[in-house]
This record gives C-alpha cells, structure tokens and sequence, in this order.
C-alpha cells in the first residue's frame, strides 16, 4: 500500500485530491496538514511512501518544507502541486530536492501515474522542464533576474508584491523587521530596483503571484 501525506492549505483541494487517489486501491491517504509546520511535524513521526505538497501555505513555504523533509528522509520523495505553470517555479522546486512538480489543473489526469513514477524511485517533469533544468544545470539559456534569488529572497518579494508590509512579512515568517527589511534591500539590488512598486509590477508581469 503506497501510504501518502497531503499538504494544502485549502480543504475542498485535499478533498479533491484524496477523491482522485481513493479510485485506487493501492494507495490510501495516511495524513492531512493545512500548513508546513504540521507536515513537518507528521513526517517526523510516521512513515510514508510520498508527500504531496501545496507550494503556496501560510508559515513555512513550500520550498522550505522541502529542504526540512529532505534533510530528515532523504529518501522520501516529494510532488508538489502548484497553481503556477511550470515556467515559473518548477526548477526552484526541483533543485531544492522535490521529485515532480504538478499543476493543479492537470492533477486530475496526471497525479496517480506522477505518485507511481516517484515511488518506483524516477522524477515526474515533463520533456519542456527537462530541457529547462538541462540547460540550467549546463549554464546555458537565459536568466531571469528573479532567478538569482535564494529561496528566502524570493519569497520575500512575492509577498511585498501581494500587498504585504515588512512587519506583516516578518510576522507570517516568525522573523525580526530588521531581517525582513535586509532580505527587502538585498533583492532589490539583485533585482536592479529602486522600490516596492518597481518589485510588484515585475511580479505580476511575470506571473509570479497565485491567481
């Protein structure tokens, strides 16, 4: 029995999800979490096959959720289920340790024979995010400026673009002002802005935002 965790913040998504995953009778869903922290938490204490992760939660992001699981089971993979194409965060999330990457409209269709795949040890991308992560991997294609961000940096930008203040963001990631505001100035610069409003547009031309 292939025994799997769902991470998502929204109810009617794992509901949506355990409907796909109950029409086969070798998998069973053996836990739920609304937010990273808890999955964390889960993943310490009982064995599972696969982790099916939201990459947009309240808390701990998804990318962090990653690199916390991988530190402790190495070995357990990790698919994660994103509102955004590929494009945008499938590399990311890959190079930080995941083992497929899902759109949700394509879940339906794709999610048992993604599960199947990583099980049996192998990654589920498709041929154009191959391509993608070869050229990343041999130095070639072409660099976005949001694509020098570490993790954190990135994060930091996505949330300011939504509207977000220092202090909420430093609220919502249980870190200081002044860290919030140094993770602000550092990209920024990397980014070759002046402010926030410079930030939010290049964000959404980009379709970095949830929809």
């Amino acid at each position: 029995m292939i025994r799997i965790v769902i991470a998502d913040d929204h109810e009617i998504v794992r509901a949506g999800l355990k409907q796909i995953i109950a029409d086969d009778s070798d998998m069973e869903v053996a836990g739920e979490s609304n937010n990273g922290e808890n999955l964390i938490e889960l993943v310490k204490k009982n064995e599972y096959d696969v982790v099916l992760l939201d990459l947009k939660m309240s808390g701990l992001s998804g990318i962090e959720a990653i690199k916390y699981i991988k530190a402790m089971k190495p070995e357990l993979p990790i698919i994660v289920l994103s509102m955004h194409a590929e494009d945008q965060y499938a590399v990311r999330t890959i190079k930080a340790g995941a083992s497929g990457y899902l759109t949700k409209e394509t879940a339906a269709e794709n999610l048992v024979n993604a599960i199947r795949k990583v099980v049996s040890g192998g990654k589920y991308i498709s041929s154009t995010l191959a391509e993608t992560l070869a050229d990343t991997l041999a130095g070639g294609g072409t660099t976005r400026p949001h694509e020098s961000l570490t993790d954190r940096e990135f994060q930091v930008m996505c949330m300011i673009a939504s509207g977000k203040t220092v202090s909420e963001i430093a609220s919502e990631l249980f870190l200081s002002v002044k860290t919030i505001s140094t993770y602000r100035q550092r990209l920024l610069e990397k980014m070759n802005m002046k402010n926030n409003s410079e930030l939010t547009h290049y964000v959404i031309k980009n379709n970095l935002l949830d929809m």
